[in-house]
């Protein structure tokens, strides 16, 4: 007879209750007072902070102020998110044995490959992509990302059924002036929502239900609709009282100065090649890159999985990695070769730009 698990759907909510939440079940998970737990939750319009990001690097605040964008913290680790209602976020809360490891990349592969499942069922082919996203034809249509407490796993996703991108862009502090129409037409190759690619509105309903089936599949278990349970609305209302606070969004302050988005060019016999890096000077580590240009790859998804690969990498890593990443490919550049991507970064941060705003 198989396990039964609890599916629960917390419906729409302010940032802060949702992340209070987060911490209330995986708390309850942990003291082994809820089963293993499917939540699907949604967000009014929100910017989300991985919990070691400062707000002030990571976002445009002026832009979410003046257009009513809600600040928030996670107590999850990850990069900066912008969340409304035009998505599904999925959460599962697991005991370790659940997963037989603590491996959080291994157990990424294995959900990402079972959410894949039911993105695929409704009409596109979805795949994982590492170390955490859900890609169709390389462009990601979810981000995901896990962290334990204790015994107990948080594992959660977004799933995009629709997207603005150039707000999507305007929150996650990219400059006024790169928001051209190249720009956003750039950020669509690399992220779509199911909308645009079915060509229609997807069934919500239909969506989660998909979610459902997939991870009942993958773990051997049945789901049971339930409800939030007398002790976690208690634990709830503690976390809500520190999370619903600006000290916790303001937990970690750092000056953006410390955190530029540079950008270098290079003309090269394939084309022009351009990046734009957002680097923390600090810890001289590459967090975002984007590669731009009039270039020519193929397969054209390489570039946005070479992207994925330097995302969170240590600037003395740069030429391992990127000279890896294509050592272990077939990777036609024409008029280019692996080392001009290590170059332009290289001189992007070599020589840092005045970043404005």
């Amino acid at each position: 007879m198989s396990e039964t698990w609890r599916a629960i759907d917390t419906g729409l909510r302010p940032a802060a209750q949702n992340i209070a939440l987060n911490r209330a079940l995986i708390e309850a998970r942990a003291a082994e007072e809820i089963p293993s737990t499917l939540r699907f939750l949604r967000f009014t319009p929100s910017a989300l902070l991985g919990c070691q990001q400062s707000a002030e690097q990571e976002l445009d605040l002026d832009y979410c102020r003046a257009h009513g964008i809600t600040v928030q913290r996670r107590i999850t680790g990850g990069g900066a998110l912008y969340c409304d209602e035009t998505q599904i976020g999925w959460e599962l809360y697991l005991h370790q044995r659940d997963v037989g490891t603590r491996d959080i990349q291994s157990i990424a592969k294995r959900i990402c490959h079972a959410a894949a499942t039911a993105v695929s069922a409704l009409g596109v082919d979805a795949r994982y992509r590492p170390r955490h996203d859900i890609e169709v034809d390389g462009r990601k249509i979810s981000d995901t990302g896990g962290a334990f407490d204790g015994d107990a796993l948080l594992y959660q996703g977004t799933l995009l059924i629709d997207l603005d991108v150039e707000k999507m862009l305007r929150v996650l502090r990219v400059p006024a002036e790169k928001l051209s129409s190249q720009a956003i037409a750039s950020a669509r190759e690399r992220v779509a929502s199911l909308r645009h690619l079915l060509g229609r509105q997807p069934d919500t309903a239909q969506a989660r239900r998909y979610l459902v089936e997939a991870f009942e599949s993958e773990f051997g278990v049945e789901f049971s609709e339930g409800d939030l349970t007398l002790t976690e609305d208690k634990r709830y209302q503690s976390a809500l009282a520190e999370i619903g606070t600006a000290d916790w969004v303001n937990l970690v302050t750092r000056p953006r100065a410390d955190m530029p988005i540079l950008e270098a060019a290079r003309k090269l016999p394939g084309g022009l090649l351009r990046v734009t890096v957002t680097f923390d000077a600090l810890a001289r580590v590459i967090r975002k890159v984007w590669f731009t240009g009039d270039f020519v790859v193929n397969p054209r998804r390489a570039v946005v999985d070479l992207e994925a690969a330097l995302h969170d990498l240590p600037l003395d890593r740069l030429e391992a990695k990127t000279l890896g990443f294509f050592a272990g490919r077939q990777v036609d550049l024409p008029g280019l070769a692996a080392a001009d991507f290590v170059t332009v970064v290289r001189m992007a941060v070599g020589q840092p730009l005045v970043d404005r705003v």
